[in-house]
Parts: C-alpha cells; sequence; structure tokens
C-alpha cells in the first residue's frame, strides 16, 4: 500500500490552543499526514488511521483534555434538564385541577421525552392522548358493552 495524493485533499491545518487528536484530526503513517477524515481507514493508501497520540506525554494530555470535556458536557446536560423540569412542573401545575405530584416518579423519560399527566388519571406518560382513549377513568369509553359476553355451550 503507498500514498496515491488523494489524501492531500484532506490535510488538516494544526489547531491553536488544542492537541491534533483532540479536535478530531487523524494520522496516516503511511502518507505521514494529519488528515480530517471521519473514517477509520485512509482515503489515499486504505491503512487503518491513527486516533490517538503514541507518546505516553501526549497521551496524558488527551486523557485530561476528554476528561474536562465530558465533565463540562454532563454540567450542561444537568442544568438543561434542572430547567425543563421546573418549566414543566409550572405548565402542569397551571393546567391541571389537582395534580398528585409524587417524588418517585419523573417528569422526563428516559429517552429525554416530556411526561405530561393524564386528565382522568393524572398519572404520567409520555403520550398522554394514546392512554386517554384507553383509560379506565375515561367516561367517554362505554364499558358496559366489554363487560357483557355471552357464553355459547357446544
Amino acid at each position: 500500500m503507498t500514498c496515491k495524493g488523494i489524501c492531500v485533499r484532506y490535510k488538516a491545518q494544526k489547531p491553536v490552543g488544542t492537541g491534533r487528536y483532540a479536535s478530531g484530526q487523524r494520522r496516516c503513517q503511511i502518507c505521514e499526514i494529519f488528515i480530517k477524515w471521519e473514517g477509520l481507514w485512509c482515503p489515499c493508501c486504505g491503512y487503518r488511521l491513527r486516533t490517538k497520540p503514541r507518546n505516553l506525554k501526549y497521551k496524558a494530555k488527551l486523557r485530561a483534555r476528554v476528561e474536562a470535556d465530558s465533565i463540562e458536557a454532563k454540567a450542561v446536560a444537568d442544568t438543561q434538564l434542572e430547567v425543563e423540569e421546573v418549566t414543566i412542573k409550572a405548565k402542569t401545575k397551571s393546567k391541571a385541577k389537582s395534580t398528585k405530584a409524587k417524588a418517585t416518579k419523573s417528569l422526563v423519560s428516559k429517552k429525554g421525552k416530556i411526561k405530561t399527566p393524564c386528565q382522568f388519571c393524572e398519572k404520567l406518560f409520555v403520550f398522554t392522548d394514546k392512554h386517554e382513549k384507553n383509560c379506565k377513568k375515561n367516561p367517554s369509553i362505554d364499558t358496559s358493552l366489554e363487560s357483557e359476553s355471552i357464553a355459547i355451550k357446544a
């Protein structure tokens, strides 16, 4: 495998203030160039790209940078969730006549979708309209037809 010169199109400039690997650049050992490329393999020679430094000193720098970025991202996400929860609580209190707020149930699902209470049973659901159609406490559903059943002896 040899360099065909395609990699020159993807040549990356050295970033100011951060490392090459921290900014997402990758290095091809065959072409001897840092490129801005999302794949694992060099577009030019097909050789595997390096995504991490080999030097111990630079490995430690990258590790510290990644940890600091993840802590910062987590803090930002936590503050956004808190703001969303406060706005959701304010909306549900103004809409519902009497809401039973349980401390154990969250207003945000695992996937980040907002839960709203059912107007009949006041339980929290992501898709309330779907639940309200089949809710047992919904007065518009005629339950008398479902309870009647005809037994036929053969």
